[in-house]
Protein backbone atom coordinates (compact mmCIF):
# COMPACT_ATOMS: atom_id res chain seq x y z
CA UNK A 1 0.00 0.00 0.00
CA UNK A 2 1.35 3.35 -0.53
CA UNK A 3 3.14 5.46 -3.33
CA UNK A 4 4.83 2.37 -3.43
CA UNK A 5 7.38 4.22 -3.05
CA UNK A 6 9.93 2.08 -2.55
CA UNK A 7 11.12 -1.48 -2.24
CA UNK A 8 8.21 -3.04 -0.69
CA UNK A 9 8.18 -4.94 2.90
CA UNK A 10 5.62 -7.86 3.50
CA UNK A 11 3.92 -6.90 6.52
CA UNK A 12 1.46 -9.14 8.20
CA UNK A 13 -1.47 -7.55 9.92
CA UNK A 14 -2.46 -9.79 12.54
CA UNK A 15 -5.53 -8.11 13.53
CA UNK A 16 -6.85 -8.34 10.14
CA UNK A 17 -5.34 -11.77 8.93
CA UNK A 18 -3.97 -9.89 6.15
CA UNK A 19 -0.84 -9.70 4.49
CA UNK A 20 -0.28 -6.29 2.43
CA UNK A 21 2.72 -4.48 0.88
CA UNK A 22 4.83 -1.87 2.73
CA UNK A 23 7.17 0.24 1.39
CA UNK A 24 10.97 1.19 2.54
CA UNK A 25 11.77 4.38 3.11
CA UNK A 26 8.29 5.58 3.37
CA UNK A 27 5.98 5.82 6.44
CA UNK A 28 1.90 5.84 6.90
CA UNK A 29 1.10 9.53 6.28
CA UNK A 30 -0.67 9.66 9.65
CA UNK A 31 -2.02 13.44 10.14
CA UNK A 32 0.51 14.53 7.16
CA UNK A 33 -1.68 15.07 3.79
CA UNK A 34 -5.19 15.23 5.49
CA UNK A 35 -6.15 17.00 2.10
CA UNK A 36 -5.89 13.42 0.15
CA UNK A 37 -8.74 12.76 -1.74
CA UNK A 38 -9.69 9.00 -3.29
CA UNK A 39 -11.13 8.49 -6.86
CA UNK A 40 -12.77 5.74 -8.24
CA UNK A 41 -14.09 5.13 -11.58
CA UNK A 42 -17.49 3.83 -11.97
CA UNK A 43 -16.95 2.08 -15.32
CA UNK A 44 -13.42 1.20 -14.94
CA UNK A 45 -13.15 0.65 -11.74
CA UNK A 46 -9.72 2.07 -11.32
CA UNK A 47 -8.27 3.60 -8.30
CA UNK A 48 -6.50 7.42 -8.21
CA UNK A 49 -5.27 9.85 -5.30
CA UNK A 50 -6.19 13.68 -5.54
CA UNK A 51 -5.75 16.98 -3.60
CA UNK A 52 -8.80 19.39 -1.97
CA UNK A 53 -8.08 22.72 -2.88
CA UNK A 54 -10.78 24.06 -1.40
CA UNK A 55 -14.16 23.16 -0.55
CA UNK A 56 -15.44 23.34 -4.21
CA UNK A 57 -12.52 22.13 -6.26
CA UNK A 58 -10.13 18.88 -6.38
CA UNK A 59 -7.16 18.18 -9.19
CA UNK A 60 -6.23 14.97 -9.80
CA UNK A 61 -4.33 13.64 -13.67
CA UNK A 62 -6.78 13.55 -16.57
CA UNK A 63 -5.77 9.70 -17.15
CA UNK A 64 -7.90 9.43 -13.80
CA UNK A 65 -11.57 11.31 -15.25
CA UNK A 66 -13.26 11.00 -18.08
CA UNK A 67 -16.32 9.25 -16.60
CA UNK A 68 -18.06 8.79 -14.28
CA UNK A 69 -16.47 9.22 -10.62
CA UNK A 70 -16.95 8.28 -7.03
CA UNK A 71 -14.70 11.19 -4.71
CA UNK A 72 -13.94 10.97 -1.38
CA UNK A 73 -12.91 13.59 0.31
CA UNK A 74 -11.03 13.16 3.83
CA UNK A 75 -9.84 9.55 3.71
CA UNK A 76 -6.49 10.77 5.70
CA UNK A 77 -8.80 13.13 7.97
CA UNK A 78 -7.64 13.25 11.38
CA UNK A 79 -10.54 13.22 12.63
CA UNK A 80 -11.66 14.60 16.67
CA UNK A 81 -11.93 11.52 18.95
CA UNK A 82 -15.63 12.42 19.72
CA UNK A 83 -16.86 13.24 16.10
CA UNK A 84 -19.44 11.46 14.50
CA UNK A 85 -17.93 8.21 12.29
CA UNK A 86 -20.42 8.85 9.63
CA UNK A 87 -19.61 12.69 9.01
CA UNK A 88 -15.87 12.21 8.45
CA UNK A 89 -15.55 11.91 5.14
CA UNK A 90 -17.52 13.10 2.15
CA UNK A 91 -18.45 10.91 -0.91
CA UNK A 92 -19.65 12.54 -4.11
CA UNK A 93 -20.48 11.11 -7.55
CA UNK A 94 -19.18 13.26 -10.13
CA UNK A 95 -20.04 13.29 -14.02
CA UNK A 96 -17.58 14.25 -16.69
CA UNK A 97 -19.29 17.87 -17.11
CA UNK A 98 -17.76 19.04 -14.11
CA UNK A 99 -14.46 17.79 -14.89
CA UNK A 100 -11.91 20.10 -16.69
CA UNK A 101 -8.91 19.05 -18.56
CA UNK A 102 -5.95 21.71 -19.72
CA UNK A 103 -5.73 21.40 -23.63
CA UNK A 104 -3.65 22.68 -26.18
CA UNK A 105 -5.13 24.88 -28.97
CA UNK A 106 -5.48 21.87 -31.45
CA UNK A 107 -7.39 19.90 -28.67
CA UNK A 108 -4.45 17.69 -27.31
CA UNK A 109 -5.11 17.11 -23.40
CA UNK A 110 -2.38 17.60 -20.85
CA UNK A 111 -2.58 15.01 -17.98
CA UNK A 112 -4.20 17.43 -15.85
CA UNK A 113 -7.60 17.67 -14.16
CA UNK A 114 -9.97 19.76 -12.57
CA UNK A 115 -13.09 18.91 -10.34
CA UNK A 116 -15.77 20.72 -9.14
CA UNK A 117 -17.66 18.69 -6.53
CA UNK A 118 -21.45 18.54 -6.41
CA UNK A 119 -21.83 20.22 -3.33
CA UNK A 120 -19.33 22.02 -1.30
CA UNK A 121 -17.43 19.65 1.02
CA UNK A 122 -17.61 20.41 5.10
CA UNK A 123 -14.92 23.40 5.57
CA UNK A 124 -13.12 20.95 8.24
CA UNK A 125 -11.61 19.27 5.96
CA UNK A 126 -7.78 20.41 5.53
CA UNK A 127 -6.57 21.65 1.76
CA UNK A 128 -3.66 21.62 -0.20
CA UNK A 129 -1.85 25.13 -0.65
CA UNK A 130 -0.81 26.14 -4.43
CA UNK A 131 2.87 28.03 -4.80
CA UNK A 132 2.40 31.69 -6.08
CA UNK A 133 1.27 32.04 -9.66
CA UNK A 134 4.41 33.04 -10.99
CA UNK A 135 6.56 30.41 -9.35
CA UNK A 136 9.23 28.33 -10.66
CA UNK A 137 9.58 24.24 -10.26
CA UNK A 138 12.23 23.03 -7.26
CA UNK A 139 15.57 22.82 -8.95
CA UNK A 140 17.86 19.45 -9.65
CA UNK A 141 18.06 17.54 -6.65
CA UNK A 142 16.21 19.23 -3.96
CA UNK A 143 13.68 17.05 -1.91
CA UNK A 144 10.33 16.85 -2.83
CA UNK A 145 7.32 15.12 -0.71
CA UNK A 146 5.52 12.43 -2.02
CA UNK A 147 2.04 10.42 -0.82
CA UNK A 148 -0.43 7.61 -1.78
CA UNK A 149 -2.31 4.39 -1.40
CA UNK A 150 -0.96 2.48 -4.57
CA UNK A 151 -0.01 -1.00 -3.86
CA UNK A 152 2.20 -3.33 -5.58
CA UNK A 153 0.58 -6.23 -5.73
CA UNK A 154 -2.68 -5.86 -3.95
CA UNK A 155 -6.11 -6.10 -6.18
CA UNK A 156 -7.16 -3.40 -8.46
CA UNK A 157 -10.36 -3.45 -6.80
CA UNK A 158 -9.18 -2.84 -3.09
CA UNK A 159 -6.41 -0.37 -2.62
CA UNK A 160 -4.80 -0.21 0.26
CA UNK A 161 -6.35 1.31 3.39
CA UNK A 162 -3.26 3.68 4.51
CA UNK A 163 -1.49 6.47 3.09
CA UNK A 164 1.62 6.48 2.88
CA UNK A 165 4.73 8.82 2.08
CA UNK A 166 8.00 9.20 1.29
CA UNK A 167 10.80 11.84 0.33
CA UNK A 168 12.62 11.71 -3.28
CA UNK A 169 14.18 14.16 -5.13
CA UNK A 170 13.73 16.11 -8.21
CA UNK A 171 15.97 14.57 -11.16
CA UNK A 172 16.39 15.23 -14.85
CA UNK A 173 13.74 13.32 -17.29
CA UNK A 174 14.64 10.59 -19.56
CA UNK A 175 13.43 10.42 -22.83
CA UNK A 176 10.90 7.62 -21.97
CA UNK A 177 9.85 9.50 -18.69
CA UNK A 178 6.88 11.21 -19.98
CA UNK A 179 3.09 11.01 -19.52
CA UNK A 180 0.91 8.37 -21.60
CA UNK A 181 1.47 9.07 -25.31
CA UNK A 182 -1.99 10.50 -25.61
CA UNK A 183 -1.29 13.44 -23.45
CA UNK A 184 0.68 16.61 -24.29
CA UNK A 185 4.25 15.96 -22.18
CA UNK A 186 7.63 18.84 -23.20
CA UNK A 187 10.19 20.27 -20.75
CA UNK A 188 8.18 22.77 -19.77
CA UNK A 189 5.24 20.81 -17.97
CA UNK A 190 6.70 17.89 -17.26
CA UNK A 191 9.39 17.32 -14.38
CA UNK A 192 10.63 14.03 -12.52
CA UNK A 193 12.38 12.84 -8.85
CA UNK A 194 14.10 9.72 -8.45
CA UNK A 195 15.52 8.21 -5.33
CA UNK A 196 16.60 4.60 -5.29
CA UNK A 197 13.60 2.22 -3.83
CA UNK A 198 10.98 5.55 -3.86
CA UNK A 199 8.79 4.32 -6.44
CA UNK A 200 5.30 5.01 -8.18
CA UNK A 201 2.53 2.38 -7.79
CA UNK A 202 -0.75 1.57 -9.33
CA UNK A 203 -3.12 3.86 -7.79
CA UNK A 204 -1.02 6.53 -6.83
CA UNK A 205 -1.59 8.66 -9.67
CA UNK A 206 -3.27 12.02 -9.06
CA UNK A 207 -1.45 12.63 -5.42
CA UNK A 208 0.38 15.52 -4.68
CA UNK A 209 4.19 16.63 -4.73
CA UNK A 210 5.02 18.57 -2.19
CA UNK A 211 7.53 21.27 -1.80
CA UNK A 212 8.48 23.32 1.02
CA UNK A 213 4.89 22.64 2.36
CA UNK A 214 3.22 23.52 -1.36
CA UNK A 215 2.03 21.78 -4.01
CA UNK A 216 4.45 21.61 -6.51
CA UNK A 217 3.29 18.90 -8.53
CA UNK A 218 1.11 16.18 -9.74
CA UNK A 219 1.98 12.27 -10.33
CA UNK A 220 1.23 11.07 -13.78
CA UNK A 221 3.18 7.66 -13.55
CA UNK A 222 0.55 5.44 -14.60
CA UNK A 223 2.48 1.92 -13.94
CA UNK A 224 0.14 -0.97 -13.97
CA UNK A 225 2.30 -4.27 -13.63
CA UNK A 226 5.28 -2.79 -12.08
CA UNK A 227 5.78 0.33 -9.91
CA UNK A 228 7.90 3.19 -11.17
CA UNK A 229 11.03 5.19 -10.74
CA UNK A 230 11.50 7.61 -11.96
CA UNK A 231 8.31 9.15 -10.91
CA UNK A 232 6.72 11.71 -13.63
CA UNK A 233 4.84 14.52 -12.29
CA UNK A 234 3.34 17.45 -14.10
CA UNK A 235 5.20 20.95 -13.25
CA UNK A 236 1.86 22.92 -11.49
CA UNK A 237 3.74 26.40 -11.96
CA UNK A 238 3.21 25.81 -15.38
CA UNK A 239 -1.15 25.20 -15.08
CA UNK A 240 -1.41 28.21 -11.75
CA UNK A 241 -3.04 30.15 -13.75
CA UNK A 242 -4.56 28.34 -15.63
CA UNK A 243 -6.34 26.55 -12.06
CA UNK A 244 -7.28 30.08 -11.49
CA UNK A 245 -8.92 30.93 -13.97
CA UNK A 246 -11.19 27.66 -14.26
CA UNK A 247 -12.40 28.34 -10.32
CA UNK A 248 -13.33 31.55 -11.12
CA UNK A 249 -15.24 30.65 -14.45
CA UNK A 250 -17.13 28.29 -13.02
CA UNK A 251 -18.10 29.36 -9.92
Amino acid sequence: MKLCLVFTLVFADAALGAIEKRILGSLPCKTDRQYHVKIKSDQRKTFCGALLLNTHWIITAAHCGGQRLTVTVGVNYDAPFFSNPFTNTDKQTIETKQQFVFKEEDGLPHDILLIKLNKPSDAKFPTVSLPPEECTRPEQSQQVKVGGRGAAETSKDKPPRKLMCAITEMSTCGDNDKPDSKYHSDEATTMCAFKAGVESCYGDAGSAVEYKGLLYGIIVSNPTDKCANPIVMLDICFYRKWIDKIMKENI
